[in-house]
């Protein structure tokens, strides 16, 4: 495989295709990295245990810190189009190591997540062979861990595959994958709408205004637990602005494609929940939500009361979102190791661009790696301790998220009461923003630590909070070892990347004759 190092002299910055997306392509991929079938699937019904019928507001509610930190990756994006994002931005605004850190967290969250996608395609992929082939007595498919976790590292190959290939054939297969996942999701409002007017729906349950209603939440443990659920599903978006220096008008669309992907997430969220909530009820029972058996897969408790025979679409759908999603995972991280090492704060190797793909070659692959050996020793050491590192994942996203709100405030201090726009949008909303998520990270924190949170009890106290902790802990030595290394002293003596670097992307976008398959021609 041919490579080539970034010289940060030429015209076109860190050497990626730049121009390729437009605002529908940049919003496609950010839509799918947040998974939209699959996080719903995942934490419906823990929303509703949590919540009961405030469920809807809850989303609402987690919504707000996402459209706060949204407006300050505009801003930020708007003044750095940089891919290295949180990293860039961090190091700007508060100096190399915090950066160093906040591109740290990226990476840790997009590790964990890819452990879990592919666990889930893996699964639903033998569920579905299941449904066509078992025969009662036939073991299930989809209880082999061996073969489910081969089939995860298979798509996880896949994907990196298809992100190494270009960013091109990468949205091309994105809007596909998201088209059959939002026409699952019609599928499955408009059935269990018809059935509640019909009906027929197991436990129909009128629309309430109240579902609406904040005021309405009775214990403060269950509003924190839900709202913590709810940040993680947004989580994603932020793909939009990674992929920055691939998109036309670098300064503007991907800023606005991560403020539609968001709302577009809202509508469909609460959507979902309140058609849900019509058909099938908040009941302990059957396929009530509030039925803890249903919990971490309500779908595949209703699928064939509501879809009858075709119930399989549902599968389907959780099991593309899941393989959607590892594919858009694995971009932004890429794309910030990339950043990391273009202004050394890496190894020079990750720097590496593919002379025809014009992708993050090297950075890809590791990242493809990392994420199968990851998955594959976490699967041998416990299934249990695997689940913990995807529950602990919510630290990792608070963090990053939080030190791009406060570098946001940070970096524009001196321009902040210049106008109201400035006011709101480089100030007051996202440090509003970076503060819930701050306590969303100490309230979770606080949780996990109890030795009843989660799957596994490590050192003596929850395994959830040791795993998360640790893996950003871990940051910290990489970080500190890294620091020793002669090539790495301008990074950290903030020479090569400060308030006053120039940003590595060009101000005008080179027109490149592209070929089908996302090559240069």
């Amino acid at each position: 495989m041919a490579t080539t190092p970034i010289d940060l002299a030429r015209p076109d910055g860190k050497g990626l295709a730049a121009g390729t997306l437009g605002l529908w392509g940049s919003t496609v991929i950010g839509l799918a990295s947040t998974a939209p079938v699959y996080s719903l699937v995942a934490t419906l019904g823990f929303v509703v245990l949590a919540v009961g019928a405030q469920a809807p507001i809850a989303f609402v509610i987690a919504f707000i810190p996402m459209l706060f930190i949204a407006f300050a990756y505009r801003e930020l994006n708007t003044a750095v189009p940089d891919c290295g994002t949180t990293f860039t931005w961090g190091t700007k605004a508060f100096g190399p190591w915090v950066g160093w850190l906040g591109g740290w967290g990226v990476a840790v969250a997009g590790m964990v997540v890819l452990a879990n996608l592919a666990q889930i395609a893996g699964i639903y992929f033998w569920a579905l062979i299941d449904g066509i082939i078992r025969s009662s007595e036939d073991a299930l498919l989809s209880d082999n861990v061996p073969l489910v976790t081969a089939t995860g590292v298979f798509f996880i190959a896949l994907m990196t595959w298809v992100s190494w290939r270009g960013v091109e054939i990468g949205e091309r297969i994105q809007n596909i994958l998201l088209g059959i996942q939002y026409l699952a999701l019609a599928i499955f409002v408009v059935a269990a709408l018809w059935q509640f007017f019909a009906g027929t729906a197991p436990n129909p349950t009128p629309f309430d205004w109240s579902w609406f209603n904040p005021l309405a939440f009775t214990d403060w443990g269950g509003f924190t637990q839900a709202i913590l659920l709810a940040l993680f599903i947004y989580w994603g978006w932020d793909t939009c602005l990674a992929l920055n220096e691939e998109t036309r008008g670098p300064k503007r669309i991907p800023g606005r494609a991560a403020l539609l992907t968001t709302v577009i997430l809202l509508v469909t969220y609460v959507g979902v929940t309140v058609a849900a909530m019509m058909y099938a009820g908040l009941g302990d029972t059957g396929t009530g939500l509030g039925n803890e058996a249903n919990a971490d897969d309500f779908f595949l408790a209703i699928k064939d009361g509501l879809l009858g025979p075709i119930g399989w679409v549902l599968v389907v759908s959780v099991m593309i979102s899941a393989i959607s999603s590892t594919q858009t995972t694995i971009l932004p991280t890429a794309r910030g190791t990339l950043a990391m090492a273009a202004y050394k704060a890496l190894p020079r190797r990750f720097a590496t661009v593919h002379p025809r793909y014009k992708t993050p070659s090297f950075s890809t692959l590791v990242m493809g790696i990392v994420a199968s050996v990851y998955y594959v020793g976490m699967t041998l050491i416990s299934d249990n301790i695997l689940q913990d590192s995807i529950l602990s994942l919510g630290l990792a996203i608070a963090f990053y998220y939080g030190i791009t709100g406060y570098a946001c405030v940070w970096y524009f201090r001196k321009e902040l009461f210049n106008s109201t726009r400035n006011f709101f949008y480089r100030f007051l909303l996202p440090l509003l923003g970076a503060l819930m998520l701050t306590y969303a990270f100490v309230q979770s924190a606080i949780d996990m630590y109890d030795v009843d949170y989660g799957y596994t009890v490590l050192l003596g106290i929850g395994g959830t909070f040791v795993l998360g902790i640790g893996s950003l802990a871990f940051g910290v030595l990489l970080m500190f070892l890294w620091f020793f290394f002669p090539r790495a002293k301008p990074f950290f003596r903030g020479e090569s990347l400060n308030r006053d670097t120039e940003v590595l992307v060009p101000d005008e976008p080179a027109e490149y004759s592209r070929s089908i398959d996302g090559g240069l021609s």
